[in-house]
């Protein structure tokens, strides 16, 4: 032992700034502001975590791997906004990451998916990534050569003669000013592999992912030859040299590497498998299921068609509605994996109510714009919208509490007759007022047994 190793350990040593393109906890909250109302706790909790991933990249190397991830267990009543919280926070990040639901998978000895596979998956999409970045940096290097097939399908030269650069060039002018758009040339397009599938000789989760890759690379490519136009073969063509100038070998590393410090799991449903007491009969590998995702979470190293891809760094998210089961029914080592807790808010009459005009993707917005493309102008009057909002309401409080998605089946309910002779009605401008909505909707709230009308 040195005496370096007994002075006390200075985490801010060789500590880096966070870089400038990454978003910050305010802008991520603002983000998801657009499309999820309320549940503020949970956009907090997400954006910190995001942030702190960040972070950790920017400690020095020697205090960087003692940085765990602060994995989030998001509990709530479906229809709070959990997966839309996970939807947005994926396509504002740009890093791989994969939506799986727990109750799709079964323990390890049973037929079905393997826990490894949201891993797989993970990777994948890292792969998907990095080789769009990375075409996007050969686009043009693509399109040169591209257009050098071209010409020589436009001017083939015969065996043993020289062509004539004059001519050559003169044709490649016209290539690119679009004269030649509309001229027929033969293209070798490849055909889509059907090789043999071995999913069948068992688990498709249990490692026979690499085998089918192995199968898939053994058969042979084919291709045949396709007539189209100049426009359409220099899309194809430039397709084909993209494909050959980024190969696996150059993303495998990096996309690896991307997954391994980045990545972001989001496990849906993971109450279904909480243990509710049950040791036998058809909930019998839920706990098993557990088990098999503890290491994954705790940090494992998963074989994958690019190379083994260690889990530490891994950020999870996890979220349930617990209305059957509840947190504590989950494995303690599997509960302590995910310190941060989030406790989602049921929606009532004024959240439902914004919800429907408020996020970008509202409700309304989707039913005026559908119904738009022929030629109808639908629109709602406030009075109509707050009623809207109550019966959904009050239809989640007497039956099954699913949330925001009662909204859409009010709607369509509401809708109906407009949305089946819009066709015929073009010119028209249709006002929803209260009065509409409570002669269409009046049975569906009188009526005691409510599943006759909305499931």
């Amino acid at each position: 032992m040195t005496p370096e190793d007994l002075q006390p350990f200075d985490p801010s040593r060789e500590v880096t700034s966070v870089p400038a393109g990454v978003p910050t906890p305010e802008q991520i909250v603002a983000e998801l502001d657009r499309y999820v109302i309320g549940q503020d706790r949970a956009k907090r909790s997400i954006a910190v975590a995001l942030r702190n991933r960040a972070r950790r990249l920017a400690v020095g190397s020697a205090f960087r791997d003692e940085v765990t991830p602060r994995n989030i267990l998001l509990i709530g009543p479906t229809g709070c906004g959990k997966t839309e919280i996970a939807r947005r926070v994926a396509r504002l990040v740009r890093a791989p990451f994969v939506k799986v639901e727990a109750s799709r998978y079964t323990e390890v000895g049973y037929v079905g998916r393997d826990v490894e596979t949201m891993i797989r998956d993970l990777v994948s999409d890292a792969v998907k990534i990095v080789r769009a970045e990375a075409m996007a940096h050969r686009v043009e290097e693509a399109e040169h050569a591209a257009e050098q097939r071209l010409l020589d399908l436009l001017l083939p030269t015969p065996p043993g003669r020289t062509p004539r650069p004059e001519a050559r060039d003169a044709l490649a002018q016209q290539l690119r000013e679009g004269v030649l758009d509309d001229r027929k040339v033969q293209v070798d397009v490849p055909v889509p592999q059907g090789g043999v599938s071995i999913f069948g000789m068992g688990n498709p989760g249990a490692g026979n992912e690499g085998l089918q890759e192995i199968l898939d690379r053994l058969t042979p490519r084919r291709s045949h030859r396709r007539e189209m136009t100049v426009r359409e073969a220099r899309r194809h063509l430039v397709d084909q040299e993209l494909e050959a100038l980024v190969t696996d070998a150059e993303v495998a590393d990096v996309a690896i590497q991307r997954a391994e410090q980045e990545g972001i799991v989001f496990i849906d449903e993971i109450d279904k498998v909480a243990a509710r007491g049950s040791t036998h009969g058809p909930d019998i590998s839920r706990e098993g299921v557990q088990r098999d995702i503890l290491p994954i979470v705790e940090g494992a190293s998963i074989q994958t068609r690019w190379g083994p891809v260690r889990t530490d760094h891994v950020l999870f998210v996890a979220a349930g509605a617990f209305h059957v089961s509840k947190p504590s029914d989950l494995i303690p080592e599997l509960q302590g994996r995910f310190p941060v807790r989030v406790e989602l808010e049921s929606l009532d009459r004024d959240a439902l109510r914004r919800i429907l005009v408020e996020p970008r993707n509202a409700l309304v917005h989707q039913y005026a714009a559908l119904l738009a493309t022929e030629g109808v102008e639908l629109s709602f009057t406030p009075g109509a919208l707050d009623h809207i909002a109550g019966i959904a309401a009050e239809i989640n409080e007497r039956s099954e509490n699913i949330g925001a998605r009662r909204l859409q089946t009010v709607m369509e309910r509401l809708l109906e007759d407009v949305s089946f002779g819009a066709s015929g009605w073009r010119g028209a401008r249709v006002q929803v007022d209260e009065r509409m909505v409570e002669e269409r909707l009046r049975e569906v709230v009188a009526d005691v047994d409510l599943s006759r009308f909305i499931l």
